[in-house]
């Protein structure tokens, strides 16, 4: 028997929550350990309670409330996503999944039904990473690639530490952050991307994400005065920048069907009109589901990093901070997310996500999958992200009974 959620509801709860940091612009402002992202924790532990969810808290701040199962002892079912943001991002991003995580829960609970397995909803810790790197860092440290020691020492550009941030917002819990007994994970999230928005489509059923690798670079050259230095005297950090900026729009052009490739963070100094820039440093990040490609264009990059501080006679620095592999997801769970989607008739597009999500992580842990929803004209990370709320609903109600299909859903109490 097919099952849907209480559009309703799950409007009334995801309207409510964004509140929390909202900006005049209609995106939402929730950093990671931040006041507002503490606001949002506690408003989500609240909600878990009211359902009559178990709520625990780990190391890291990763937040469950479990759902007890006929069969309590058996491993779960886990759903979910984060409710960290972006600075000034998308109302959209990761809270989608962990509410609509809840609502299959509270779904469940309106029609009685009591499941083989337990069911548990998650909001993992510093998903988006952009106040404290690397990102998805409390998927990472559950599924076993980073301990909790790394993550206290973390220090945002103010220098405050990750694990004095968790103890001040509370959420510092005491249950360890390791691997444990899963049946599988679903993850519910915005498609951040264009590929179902262009194909009209409600669902994307993902079969895996993006390998991808993160570079950090700089050059070091003179500053100057910019009147009186000749040009041919000069050691430019920003221009060698330059050159590296429209190598990497070559190579991820020229390096394989769906490699990408984007400079998206630089800083310059002295950073002042009349004096040549002395220090750049900048990011490099490639994107491809071949993980061999990316290896070779982060090695492109390399050399080209490299020919650029010759030619303007600067000394340069290049580090890969962050490598993830691609993930394929595990395929009888993909078909069972595809089988949710053609019993509730919803068009759906298979497709691999460009985005890492925390998923990435759990697929070393247990069979994984995700559910995907359009984002409108393939925007994200942005106060005008937005999905209309029909396909909202739509991917929701294939959670729903997808998390049926692998939870064993039993008939209605009544």
């Amino acid at each position: 028997m097919v099952r849907t959620v209480s559009s309703d509801r799950l409007r009334e709860r995801f309207e409510a929550f964004n509140e929390i940091g909202t900006t005049e612009r209609g995106g939402v402002n929730r950093p990671s350990l931040s006041d507002a992202n503490r606001r949002a924790r506690d408003t989500l532990v609240e909600w878990f309670e009211a359902a009559g969810l178990g709520v625990t808290v780990d190391e890291l701040g990763n937040i469950f409330g479990r759902r007890s199962g006929r069969n309590d002892d058996r491993s779960p079912v886990l759903v979910g996503s984060h409710v960290d943001s972006q600075y000034n991002g998308g109302r959209y991003d990761g809270v989608v999944g962990v509410l609509g995580g809840l609502e299959v829960v509270e779904t469940l609970n309106d029609a009685g039904i009591e499941t083989e397995r337990p069911i548990e909803v998650v909001a993992w810790s510093n998903e988006e990473g952009v106040r404290f790197q690397p990102d998805m860092l409390g998927s990472g440290a559950f599924a076993g690639k980073f301990d909790a020691d790394f993550a206290y020492d973390l220090t945002d550009k103010a220098g405050n530490r990750f694990g004095d941030e968790l103890e001040r917002i509370g959420y510092r819990g005491d249950a360890p952050c390791e691997p444990r007994d899963l049946h599988c994970y679903l993850e519910l999230h915005v498609e951040q991307g264009p590929k179902l928005a262009d194909a009209g489509h409600s669902v994307g059923v993902v079969e895996g994400v993006y390998g991808f690798v993160w570079l950090d670079a700089a050059f070091e050259g003179t500053a100057d005065h910019a009147g009186p230095t000749p040009m041919h005297q000069r050691h430019d950090a920003l221009v060698a920048t330059g050159d590296v900026v429209e190598a990497v729009r070559r190579i991820a052009g020229t390096g394989g069907d769906d490699l990408v490739g984007t400079v998206g963070s630089v800083d310059v100094s002295p950073n002042a009109i009349n004096v040549i820039p002395e220090r750049v440093d900048f990011t490099v990040d490639f994107r491809s589901y071949d993980d061999g490609t990316v290896e070779r264009a982060a090695e492109k990059v390399r050399k080209e990093i490299a020919h650029a501080a010759d030619r303007e006679g600067v000394d340069w620095e290049c580090e890969a901070v962050m490598r993830i592999e691609s993930q394929s997801f595990d395929d009888d769970l993909v078909e069972t997310v595809a089988g949710a989607a053609d019993d509730l008739d919803a068009e759906y597009t298979r497709l691999v996500s460009g985005a890492g999500h925390d998923a990435s992580y759990l697929n070393r842990v247990c069979p994984t999958a995700m559910v995907f929803v359009p984002s409108v004209d393939g925007v994200s990370h942005t106060e005008a992200e937005f999905t209309e709320w029909d396909d909202v609903v739509t991917g929701t109600n294939v959670l729903l009974n997808a998390v049926l299909a692998e939870a064993g859903g039993a008939a209605d109490a009544a």
